[in-house]
């Protein structure tokens, strides 16, 4: 079937069927459809013509024989021994379910996923068969990975919906409607189920205590517990005369030996933690009786072993809230506790400071014959404390009375049938719950024997529990699944063990989904033994409600056990379907009895008013009965929610007139009255309008190859809440010997089984090194302490498989393009809503005082040469080092001298002629100004060019040689040492050297002369090229005229009020944009001093700029980003050092950050907070911006207002709207306006696509008019038509004769309350970003940097982060500070928080080292040269996640 060219041709289609098919391919290329659905509607399409397409792929049956683990059925039991017991994993699935999977996954082909790639170790590279030379083009360069995936992304499986919700701005997420064809119940409502009434004329004891009393005086001698240690042997068995005179010691101790401050410790009422091992039962039979007998409340809490156990610090706010000051333990249990300094046991974090009392004999006094206890042990007063640890992780103390205790033990009487002086073996934990109330209450009051068998003998032998039911010969025995699954996995060869004796086998966890097959196969096995099978008796029981049911054997008058098999779909809509058409994806529950003697039970609905079920749904039990926990231990509010229910019928009248409680439990009442439970309200995950049982997704998990890759009972399924839905996540620990694939290919066949099984996608998988989850405290996973750890990033997975693609079914519907409003309309459109349109200018030039000055001024060679001659001992330019002295230093004089020469050299040994280009090679200094006025003198037009790196001559050579013949540069002007270099063999390596143009060094050049220095014709002749690589990786030469040049430093002059007596310090790199103009050009039109400092050096001496700011005491500065990054990251503790060497940057009117982005806020501000105590100006620091059409467009300069801030809706940025809002206001995005618009230049917004005017505050592409304009692209192709319109573009509507150049920038105008020197209301332009940038994604516009700030902050080992798009796949690149071990943390992370706060789904996640994300000279991160290494796989990152 999935070959597509099967012979159709034969059968003469009809017209409407080929179209149809032709609809269909055209959808399965366009990407609309998968693979998979593509075959079934084909197939469905054909069925009429090829009865053959319907039957399935015979390759694909044979595949499911030899998938899984052997399909051995479990053998009858008269052939115990034939029954392979490893085979399949007995605990979590019932045969029907390992089939069911195996059969699910059959139906699926082999789906080719792409494997993650992880990083060996850091040396090896990747091999010489994966590396593209740089050279290919990007097209050959698609990693296959990237295919594949991209083959195997199915669309998610969403119903056809009618109601979007899209307002104009909002993109509200899908709204998940019922699907109308999801099964509904139907039954009747139910009736409540009332227990049978408990036995009247039954000799009970009056209270616990009492029977305690009678039988510790009447029967000293017989045995009550027997405490077992690891090998099995009874190391102690405490008698009922031990025990009542060993309780009556505590309670006396603690009443009248424990004093604070001479006051009694403790009064009547107060709570007692009591902390004892699991191994020993007795010592906590005596501190559980002492604490009732002295009237003392008992909180049973498990061992803390370290100070940072999972959940130790919820246990120790619940001792805080129930204010308990005493601790009892054991001498050895004491003395394995964390000890402080002074010998005392340490205070757990978030434990209240606690006194610890050792309740071994010899602490104990005796109390005086005539002591007795007050002890009232029947009311309502609370007799003990239970833990609860919900899903959430919050711990809870359910208070039990002393009525409800004595009528819970009373009932289990009953329905257990307990006599006088039976046997019981209890495996379980004797602390709480069901090994709790049958091993040390009921117990008591029927004179019964425990033999308490601890979990750590049952590790060492699992076989230990049969073997003591065996010698004690014991009527009742007490286990859970895991005992009876463990005894299955070592009875092998065991001969002589018999449970003839047992009358009743207890399972407490009978209502767990995988009991069912725990139940079964122990009967198959032990039935040849001895078992009777109505021996076996699950039960349910929640901690609120105590026991809830119970199975009773025939002779307590039990109804024969029943089966359920249910729809896995219909439970998942809350709905019992017994008959499935589907025979796989169904579920087996046993039931767990009927109801406790005494007890009222209904169903009621899970969510909203306690309405009464119908038959068939799903509901939560609750129960109504005096044997109830009463409530939650200072929690008043949700105490009433739970303990005080009131179930209504569907008229809305009560069902009972007492109150109940409810249990947790879901589930329903079946036949003969007996309760199923289905799941708990814990392990609920509501997923869209369906809910799963983490449990049964445990169990489908299991079923596939269990024991090969994984640990059995190592396996966590929890929900995590990512854009308003719960997400499945599975956690499991990898076997140490699993290989990578193989663990891989686990994956997403469970991915595939839980699919199919439960038709819910699971949002991510992440397998942990072996015995790495956090344990709860008798084995078992802590599974809110993984959660926990899940989302904070620090569960350190080895491997991770995430799926957002198909399990985010409600992101908002993709933006259809509205068809645009014409021009004409938007203009009429805001004069009506009496908006006016998006124009700004600076300062007129013409009303200025030096419009004469600017006519002499209109070439920098005659102003130069005007300098020299009027003021030649003025000093223009100083440079320093890293040591901040002065290396070298140019006068007016200098210079123009330093120009003559080099002018000179040009004309004799360059033998060039008027109008040649000539690239300029220079580190940062004087010689590149002086080589560049020598360019003008002889009429060269100078290139200038960043040299190349010597330790980097791969990557930086290759961008010279480029500028150099792109700019056709005939001559080369270079120092000895970068000459040497050019021409080096490393050099050699990357370029072709022998096509270098001529290359002078101007290290040594004759004193000379020029015979006369040239003047060109007109201002419009070229003056120099700039040239700058973009962020996108486009390189583009600007031209600029004469007329241009002295324009833009006519502007800057006005801006920043330059003079020849100011001083400015420039940090900046002198090669392109406002950086060249203000190094090289600004000094010698305005005469004022500029202190250079060279950015490179900042490397080896981090405070050299803003030392030298403070030293030359300079108003106005500029810097990069990356200047102010190494500042602020470098001098963070250092300010204190700094203004203890006097730096005082007092002097500073305005700091300028040179930039051609939008304004980096955080940065600004946390720069100007830093520096704050070194004198700097809150308002000092601003931002400039320009582009490739104007490079100097804003800047704030030293007069007008400061810099403004508006905060905008991120959502409606992505619509391409402006929408302003309140500060902190969700989705807010601050955006800081860039400086003021220079003298001469006039702004407007443009729309994108129509062209026409936009009106304030509205987002469009910002267009410039101004007399520094650059004249246009330089290229060596003569494409200038392609890009003919950025410089000479006209509105289609309103004024279309004035010329603008077009930005391609985002941003938008907003008028502002505040006033500008012309006393007008002053304009301000706020930049959003580059358009070149910008990623278009479902319809909506992206800028890279809003995602890359949200990954950053998603954890804190991320320290860089670059977003890029591949075929519509969103690529998050993030850099590690960190542990490798911990790179796989963040897949699951980054995914998360791009999907919250920006509706995307991340299609790959890399994870790299520091560093690896290339950084321009200006800051700016160049995401297409990371794109290119990407793709070329060099950039060998740590770990690749393909999310699915």
């Amino acid at each position: 079937m999935a070959d597509r060219g099967c012979p159709l041709e034969a059968v003469p289609l009809p017209t409407e069927v080929r179209e149809s098919l032709a609809e269909l391919e055209l959808e399965l290329s366009e990407g609309d459809i998968t693979q998979k659905g593509y075959e079934k509607k084909r197939a469905k399409l054909l069925a009429r013509y090829i009865p053959l397409i319907q039957g399935v792929d015979l390759s694909l049956q044979a595949d499911s024989r030899t998938t899984g683990p052997s399909q051995t059925a479990a053998a009858t039991p008269k052939q115990p021994k034939s029954r392979p017991t490893n085979s399949r994993d007995e605990r979590f699935c019932s045969d029907v379910h390992t089939e069911a999977v195996q059969a699910a996954l059959a139906k699926y082909k082999e789906r080719k996923v792409p494997m993650p790639s992880k990083r060996r170790s850091a040396l090896v590279h990747s091999s010489v068969d994966t590396y593209t030379p740089p050279g290919v083009p990007v097209s050959s360069r698609v990693s296959s990975k990237i295919q594949q995936l991209l083959n195997t992304l199915k669309r998610p499986k969403r119903p056809p919906l009618k109601e979007f919700f899209v307002d104009d701005f909002e993109e509200l997420l899908e709204v998940q409607q019922p699907d109308p064809n999801q099964p509904k119940p139907e039954g009747s409502q139910m009736v409540m189920l009332k227990g049978e009434p408990l036995a009247v004329g039954t000799p009970w004891p009056p209270s616990l205590l009492a029977a305690l009393q009678q039988w510790g005086t009447t029967q000293p001698k017989a045995p009550c517990l027997t405490a077992l240690d690891t090998t099995g042997k009874a190391i102690y068995t405490l008698t009922y005369g031990k025990l009542w005179s060993r309780s009556l010691k505590l309670a006396y101790t603690l009443l009248n030996k424990l004093t604070s401050k001479n006051e009694p410790l403790l009064k009547p009422g107060d709570r007692v933690a009591l902390v004892f091992p699991n191994s020993d039962p007795v010592m906590f039979m005596v501190a559980f009786y002492g604490c009732l007998l002295a009237e003392l409340i008992p909180v049973p809490i498990e061992v803390p072993l370290t100070r940072k156990d999972a959940g130790s610090q919820q246990v120790g706010f619940l001792l805080g809230s129930c204010g308990v000051v005493l601790a009892l333990t054991t001498d050895a249990c004491q003395k394995g506790l964390p000890k402080a300094q002074t010998g005392e046991v340490v205070t757990f974090k978030g434990w209240p400071p606690l006194t610890w009392l050792v309740v071994d004999g010899k602490h104990l006094a005796k109390p005086p014959k005539d002591w007795h206890p007050q002890a009232q042990d029947a009311g309502d007063g609370t007799a003990y404390i239970e833990y609860k640890t919900s899903k959430e992780g919050s711990t809870v103390g359910i208070t039990v009375s002393h009525a409800s205790l004595l009528a819970h033990c009373r009932a289990l009487t009953q329905a257990c049938g307990y006599s006088e002086a039976e046997t019981l073996t209890n495996v379980l934990d004797f602390k709480r719950d069901a090994g709790l109330w049958h091993g040390v209450l009921t117990s008591v009051m029927n004179r019964m024997h425990v033999i308490s068998v601890p979990y750590a003998l049952m590790k060492v032998n699992p076989l230990s529990w049969i073997q003591k039911v065996c010698t004690y010969k014991a009527r009742a025995a007490l286990v859970k699944s895991r005992d009876m699954h463990w005894s299955l996995l070592a009875q092998r060869g065991q001969r002589d063990i018999s449970l003839s004796s047992l009358r009743m086998l207890i399972v407490a966890d009978g209502a767990n989904p995988w009991s069912i097959s725990s139940c079964d196969a122990f009967l198959n096995v032990f039935q040849s033994r001895g078992l009777r099978p109505e021996v076996i008796c699950p039960c349910a029981s929640s901690s609120e409600a105590l026991t809830v049911a119970v199975r009773r054997p025939p002779d307590l008058g039990g109804p024969p056990p029943r089966k359920a098999i249910l729809s896995m779909s219909g439970l998942s809509y809350g709905v019992i379907r017994v008959d499935t058409e589907e025979k796989l994806a169904v579920l087996t529950v046993q039931d767990v009895g009927q109801v406790m003697p005494g007890a009222n039970v209904c169903v009621v609905k899970v969510e909203g008013t306690p309405y009464l079920c119908k038959t068939d749904e799903v509901g939560e039990i609750c129960v109504s009965s005096s044997a109830t926990g009463t409530a939650y231990y200072g929690l008043l509010g949700i105490t009433k929610s739970v303990f005080e229910t009131v179930p209504l019928t569907a008229g809305g009248s009560p069902v009972s007139d007492r109150p109940f409680t409810r249990t947790g439990l879901l589930g329903f009442i079946g036949p003969d009255n007996l309760v199923f439970i289905v799941g708990k309200l814990d392990g609920l995950m509501a997923v869209g309008v369906r809910r799963h049982s983490a449990d049964d997704v445990v169990a489908t998990a299991l079923a596939v190859e269990p024991m090969k890759f994984v640990y059995r009972g190592r396996i966590a399924v929890f929900s995590v809440t990512v854009l308003h839905d719960d997400r499945i996540v599975l956690v499991a620990e990898q076997r140490p010997d699993a290989s990578e694939e193989d663990s891989f290919q686990w994956m997403s066949r469970v991915l595939q089984a839980i699919d199919s099984i439960h038709q819910v996608g699971v949002y991510c998988l992440a397998l942990v090194p072996a015995n790495t989850l956090p344990k709860a405290p008798l084995g078992g996973i802590h599974i809110s302490e993984t959660k926990q750890r899940f989302l904070e990033g620090t569960l350190h997975p080895c491997n991770v498989l995430m799926c957002p693609h198909t399990c985010v079914t409600n992101l908002p519907k993709p933006r259809q393009k509205q068809p645009e409003v014409g021009p004409a309309s938007m203009i009429v459109g805001n004069l009506v809503a009496g908006k006016r349109l998006a124009q700004a200018s600076g300062r007129e030039l013409t009303h200025l005082e030096d419009s004469d000055q600017a006519r002499k001024f209109l070439f920098l060679a005659d102003v130069l040469q005007w300098r020299a001659h009027t003021t030649p001992d003025h000093p223009l330019f100083l440079l320093l080092n890293a040591k901040g002295t002065v290396t070298s230093t140019a006068t007016c004089v200098q210079l123009h001298k330093k120009a003559e020469r080099v002018a000179a050299a040009l004309m004799e040994r360059g033998r060039l002629s008027i109008g040649d280009h000539v690239a300029l090679v220079y580190p940062p200094g004087v010689d590149l100004i002086a080589t560049f006025y020598g360019c003008l003198y002889c009429g060269c037009v100078p290139v200038t060019v960043r040299p190349p790196h010597p330790q980097n001559l791969a990557t930086t050579l290759p961008t010279v040689k480029m500028i150099v013949e792109v700019s056709k540069s005939v001559c080369v002007l270079t120092t000895q040492a970068i000459m040497r270099l050019l021409k080096s063999k490393e050099a050699a390596a990357t370029v072709d050297v022998r096509t270098w143009p001529t290359i002078l060094d101007t290290d040594d050049i004759p004193k000379k002369k020029v015979a006369s220095i040239f003047r060109p014709p007109s201002p419009d002749v070229l003056a120099y090229l700039d040239f700058s690589v973009s962020t996108t990786g486009i390189l583009a030469g600007v031209k600029m005229s004469h007329a241009a040049t002295s324009a833009l430093c006519r502007s800057i002059k006005l801006q920043c009020e330059l003079y020849p007596s100011r001083q400015i310090a420039i940090c900046l790199d002198p090669y392109c944009g406002l950086g060249f103009a203000l190094w090289c050009l600004c000094s010698v039109y305005s005469g004022h001093q500029s202190v250079l400092v060279p950015p490179l050096e900042l490397e080896s001496n981090v405070s050299l700029w803003l030392s030298a700011v403070s030293q030359y005491k300079a108003r106005v500065t500029f810097c990069s980003y990356s200047v102010m990054e190494m500042c602020t990251k470098g001098l963070g503790t250092q300010t204190g050092a700094l203004r203890m060497r006097g730096v005082n940057l007092s002097c500073v009117r305005t700091c300028m950050v040179v930039a051609e982005e939008r304004p980096r806020i955080t940065l600004t501000q946390s720069f100007s907070k830093l520096f704050k105590d070194l004198g700097l100006s809150a308002r000092a620091v601003s931002t400039t911006f320009g582009c490739r059409v104007n490079v100097a467009i804003c800047l704030q300069g030293t007069a007008g207002p400061d810099p403004t801030t508006v905060y905008v809706d991120m959502r409606a940025l992505r619509h391409d709207r402006v929408r302003l809002v309140e500060r902190g206001s969700p989705h807010s995005l601050p955006l800081m306006e860039s400086g003021k618009i220079l003298p001469g230049v006039k702004v407007i917004i443009a729309h994108t696509e129509t062209k026409g005017p936009l009106g304030d505050s509205h987002l469009g592409e910002i267009w410039v008019s101004s007399p520094h304009n650059a004249t246009g692209y330089y290229t060596v192709y003569g494409e200038e038509a392609l890009h003919a319109d950025h410089f000479s573009a006209r509105l289609s509507f309103g004024d279309t004769q004035t010329i603008w150049a077009r930005t391609g920038y985002l941003g938008f105008l907003r008028r502002t309350e505040l006033t500008d020197a012309s006393g007008e209301r002053h304009d301000a332009l706020y930049v959003v970003g580059s358009l070149d940038e910008t990623l278009e994604l479902r319809g909506m516009r992206y800028h890279p940097i809003d995602i890359e700030t949200s990954v950053i902050r998603a954890h804190r080992s991320i320290a860089e982060c670059a977003v890029f798009t591949w075929t519509n796949l969103l690529v998050v690149v993030v850099e590690l500070e960190g542990l490798e071990q911990d790179a796989l943390d963040l897949v699951a992370l980054v995914t998360n928080v791009v999907l919250e706060e920006h509706y995307l789904v991340v299609g790959v996640v890399v994870i790299v080292d520091p560093g690896v994300i290339p950084i321009n000279s200006r800051g700016e991160k160049q995401r297409m040269h990371l794109r290119d290494g990407f793709l070329a796989d060099q950039l060998d990152p740590i770990y690749v996640a393909y999310n699915m």
